[in-house]
């Protein structure tokens, strides 16, 4: 009986798949932005399959002048995916074979499965990706560290419980979140270094007979080494599950500073006001002014947990060895970078033009007593009284005020109340040692809210995010060089030389 079927693939079948099956296994939605990153991989597996002796100098040339052709097409918009053909690296290869004929583009896949070309062409993805998240991180960083130089001595309250705590300034908040994003630079440096490794070799899942040159693919690919258990590479996910779990931990930051800027903004709160490119407004209610990028941040967050719960529960019962379940392993993660990309691209500008109300601020900070436990460090080291005393008397005292409506601010009641405990402290010693900002200047310890850590605070972090800068560039010349490498024989071996005579420098 003759073979009918008309897949690359379809050797053993005899008739075509149905409609269903098709429309049912086809991922060209999710692989589509996957193309220049296959054409890449091939040109290198081919330079290599060449070099080994396993294809001839005509196999490289034809494969790669219809590579080049396919990414000169896409490029300008002309390569258009065909479903039936299921994937981005069946249209690849179906696009090389038309173009140059079977006896030239079939030897393309020779030591090559599906299943590690998948795998190459995400690898080469995600990191671009991570890259570009990491870039975002910093910029986002920056503009907290602009607000935290301006405001070193703005006084606010610090909250726990979302109660009042203690004085902190505005720039110890602002520095905060880039002590956050900074450990998520290093949960991304970490899935990077897990993501530049090459899986392309490993084949369907035991490698391959074929005496090919894993050290060269690396190389050409700028992979930082080779991954080499062939059926640990295929069967393996933790390459998509360790960015997405670090994407998922960014997503619960920026969610915690939508938070914020949500009731930071409201009337009742009134201590930042949005910039009018950074807000929206009521389709009936004329006086709005509503915080939607920090809502939307906040909502979002839900897609990028799921996306991780997504690919967690896919693998969780998976066998070793490649299994059609790992085609669901990268739309979370595809989504995920689409989610957190867009928030960083526009909470850096949200930021840089918020208007801090500084003096709403301070007036906050004196109204809820929030300098009650620098009056009972101050009774500890100027009185000796133990430290529980000392909570004890202050908390008699504030229980006291707040029963009449009163605050510390009155001066003359605060001091008949700490009398009324043996504690005679004279008005202008209440004044000092109760003053909001006195409190952050004595608040030095490593990492405190006085000016002064927080200027060297700044300082310090400013110095590590020049390092992730710097790393990200280097990683990015790492990338670009290894594709001008890969161009760079492409073009020689296009001018007419053997592979034996091509330059790889």
């Amino acid at each position: 009986m003759m073979n009918t079927s008309t897949k690359l693939w379809g050797g053993r079948f005899r008739s075509e798949l149905s409609t269903e099956t098709e429309d049912f296994t086809q991922s060209i939605d999710v692989d589509s932005r996957l193309i220049p990153h296959d054409i890449w991989g091939s040109q290198v597996h081919a330079i290599m399959l060449a070099r080994q002796g396993i294809i001839s100098d005509e196999d490289l040339q034809q494969i790669l002048h219809w590579l080049s052709k396919a990414e000169s097409d896409f490029r300008d918009g002309k390569f258009v995916l065909k479903p039936e053909k299921e994937d981005v690296h069946m249209n690849v290869e179906s696009y090389l074979i038309e173009g140059a004929g079977s006896e030239y583009g079939g030897k393309l896949h020779t030591a090559r499965s599906r299943n590690d070309q998948v795998l190459v062409d995400a690898h080469l993805y995600i990191r671009e990706q991570l890259l570009d998240t990491q870039q975002g991180v910093s910029h986002l960083c920056r503009a907290f560290l602009s607000i935290a130089q301006d405001h070193t001595e703005t006084v606010m309250p610090g909250y726990t419980h979302t109660q009042h705590a203690q004085p902190i300034s505005l720039g110890f908040w602002a520095t905060a979140y880039v002590s956050m994003f900074l450990r998520d630079q290093k949960r991304l440096n970490a899935a990077y270094q897990l993501a530049n490794l090459n899986p392309l070799g490993a084949c369907a899942l035991a490698g391959t007979s074929f005496s090919i040159d894993r050290n060269l693919t690396t190389e050409l690919l700028g992979f930082d080494g080779t991954h080499e258990h062939a059926l640990d590479v295929i069967s393996s996910r933790d390459f998509i599950a360790e960015p997405l779990f670090a994407l998922t931990l960014l997503m619960t930051t920026l969610s915690r500073l939508g938070e914020e800027i949500v009731y930071w903004t409201t009337y009742e709160f009134n201590i930042a006001t949005l910039d009018d490119a950074y807000a929206t407004g009521s389709s009936i209610m004329p006086q709005k002014k509503n915080a939607d990028i920090a809502e939307l941040t906040r909502g979002r967050t839900g897609k990028v947990y799921a996306a991780l719960m997504d690919l967690l529960t896919n693998l969780k019962g998976l066998p070793t060895g490649y299994n059609r379940d790992l085609q669901e392993d990268k739309p979370p993660l595809w989504g995920a970078f689409d989610v957190v990309q867009s928030c960083l691209g526009i909470l850096p500008g949200l930021l840089e033009t918020l208007d801090f109300n500084t003096d709403r601020l301070e007036l906050l900070v004196n109204a809820n007593f929030a300098t009650a436990t620098e009056l009972a460090n101050f009774l500890v080291s100027e009185r000796g009284l133990p430290f529980r005393k000392c909570h004890e008397i202050v908390g008699n005292i504030v229980g006291g005020l707040a029963k009449q409506g009163k605050t510390f601010e009155d001066w003359a009641e605060t001091q008949e109340l700490l009398r009324s405990e043996g504690i005679d402290l004279s008005i202008t010693q209440l004044q000092h040692i109760l003053d909001p900002k006195r409190s952050l200047h004595n608040n030095r310890s490593r990492g405190g809210t006085s000016p002064a850590e927080v200027k060297r605070m700044v300082s310090e972090l400013g110095e590590k995010l020049s390092q992730i800068d710097n790393q990200i560039h280097l990683r990015q010349e790492q990338i670009n060089t290894a594709y001008q490498k890969t161009l760079g024989v492409t073009e020689q071996v296009l001018g007419g030389k053997a592979i034996a005579e091509v330059c790889f420098n």
